[in-house]
């Protein structure tokens, strides 16, 4: 299991209040996976809760 960000990212950062350990908002303005969780369940989260669908599961 391995999280990335596609460019649907609108850098809401949603998913950085969710699971800061595993996300954070880049100088571009978009959200940048910084590391794998050990436990996916908040990245999880941020992934169903993302409003354009930009975080992916691989």
């Amino acid at each position: 299991m391995a999280f990335k960000v596609n460019d649907s990212c609108i850098g809401c950062g949603l998913c950085t209040g969710i699971a800061s350990e595993v996300f954070e908002l880049g100088d571009d303005g978009h959200a940048h996976v910084i590391a794998q969780p050990a436990d996916p369940a908040q990245a999880r989260e941020a992934k169903e809760q993302c409003p354009v669908s930009a975080i992916e599961e691989e």
